[in-house]
């Protein structure tokens, strides 16, 4: 497809307003001043300040920076042709924007930036995975009633996973499995035996007996891997987080609730990522799982990217691909396609040009509650006990995440990961144990969870 062409039809630059001046939310005010079709004048942070900062750190003229304090003030910087910097949404609802961009990884306050952009008539670019995954589906149709879009991101793992996935499917090829790398390899150094993660450090590792897959059981090499890296973590909320947003999008399931998420090199993904009968490790098809890239120093990273597997439908054509490069499985009965990137903000604004030209949204046509994100305890807590997010990967001490089928909230439900995000526990919970929305103290005002109520009324008729 010619990119060029496929936008032609676009008469002036889309106007946006990033909302969280963070990693994602720099990277994209940063690129947004390189795409001819599109302009991002307005940043919205905790502070006028730190959206301020957020535009210098990505290359914006301080000279070219307002910081407003009222409606007025930012409608006199916008026809000056300033960047605007503010610390409400709101402020700046009223300007001739069309896409938001909601950044701020802050489910509470994500829920109520987003009624602000339905109720003012903007599209919404939801980056935040953390409300997508309580709300995504009902916040679209309620923008939708509006003749307005929703739309995941590309650039973050989500968005491009649904890409590859429904390009396969739409290809005829019969997806296996369909995943992700963590947003963090395994490095491993034969000759010191050390291996690094993540800013996380061991000594003595012995991975060196472990590392050709050859003929070996994979289940076998996978558990001892599994075992040589016990210190580190192996699960990561974000991760489950992001492929369940995939699978209320695509209708693909997860394998085991908490995911394998095995420790593999990149080769050897087509093999671990297939049927058991086929001696891989998982007991159906159209899986959705995580791997952890595991390689050497030298060796290429898979980035955070995303791939599928698929099945060798005709051995002649992919053993001329394997010849080409290609990964195949060790029997030859699937393959690996994959994306080997994730480029945060600097490669969002397909999504954003998609939803203000197109009118179309990167979940596509059927994004619907399939499963929840749920809360199990992983220690003894306590009632009373506040259940703080927070750090780069927005986690919740004391708590790890699961997936379930989705459903209504009745008191006896699942409570979702990160609708308990900041709430106080009403009532003990034993480690093991799911929370359950009784278990809460949840504000009686919170956008987040009036949404979930309109979400539940309109798929479960609760």
């Amino acid at each position: 497809m010619n990119y060029h062409t496929y936008y032609a039809k676009a008469d002036r630059p889309v106007e946006t307003c990033v909302v969280g001046t963070g990693g994602f939310g720099q990277s994209f005010l940063a690129q947004a001043r390189r795409v001819p079709l599109m302009n991002a004048r307005i940043a919205v942070d905790i502070t006028s300040e730190a959206a301020a900062s957020g535009l210098r750190a990505a290359g914006i003229d301080p000279r070219e920076i307002r910081i407003c304090d009222s409606a007025q003030d930012a409608k006199a910087a916008w026809d000056r042709g300033d960047h605007i910097a503010v610390s409400d949404l709101a402020t700046v609802a009223d300007l001739p924007v069309d896409v938001i961009v909601e950044a701020t990884g802050r489910p509470l306050a994500a829920a109520r930036h987003a009624l602000i952009a339905v109720e003012a008539g903007k599209h919404l670019a939801l980056v935040t995975k953390e409300l997508d995954s309580v709300v995504g589906p009902g916040l679209k149709h309620l923008a939708a009633e509006h003749d307005l879009v929703v739309t995941t991101v590309d650039g973050d793992q989500p968005s491009l996973l649904i890409g590859l996935a429904t390009w396969a499917e739409v290809m005829g090829f019969s997806v296996i499995a369909a995943g992700k790398s963590s947003e963090y390899d395994f490095v491993y150094d034969p000759s010191s035996r050390r291996l690094t993660s993540n800013e996380r450090l061991a000594e003595g590792v012995d991975l060196e007996s472990h590392w050709s897959l050859g003929e070996r059981d994979v289940r076998e090499i996978l558990a001892a891997r599994d075992a040589a890296i016990a210190g580190f973590p192996q699960r990561a909320v974000p991760d489950l987080c992001e492929l369940m947003v995939v699978a209320n999008a695509t209708g693909l399931q997860p394998d085991r609730m908490d995911l394998h998420a095995p420790l593999a090199r990149i080769n050897e993904v087509p093999t671990i990522f297939s049927h058991r009968d086929g001696g891989g490790i998982l007991s159906g098809e159209r899986r959705l799982d995580v791997f952890h890239c595991l390689r050497k120093p030298d060796e290429i990273s898979f980035a955070g990217g995303v791939f599928v597997a698929i099945r060798c439908e005709n051995a002649a054509s992919w053993e001329m691909l394997a010849q080409k490069g290609h990964i195949v499985s060790r029997t030859g009965e699937t393959a690996m396609v994959f994306l080997p990137r994730h480029l945060l903000g600097l490669e969002a604004a397909t999504s954003i040009l998609d939803a203000a030209i197109h009118n179309v949204s990167g979940y596509g046509s059927d994004y619907r509650p399939r499963y929840d994100l749920i809360a199990v305890a992983t220690e003894d807590l306590p009632a009373g006990t506040v259940l703080s997010m927070g750090g780069h990967h927005h986690t919740i001490s004391g708590l790890t995440a699961e997936f379930r089928p989705a459903g209504s909230l009745s008191d006896n439900a699942p409570a979702p990961f990160y609708l308990a995000a900041d709430c106080r526990f009403a009532a003990p919970v034993r480690k093991g144990q799911e929370v359950r929305m009784k278990d809460l103290d949840l504000p009686g005002t919170s956008a987040l969870l009036t949404l979930r109520r309109k979400q539940d009324a309109r798929f479960f008729g609760q």
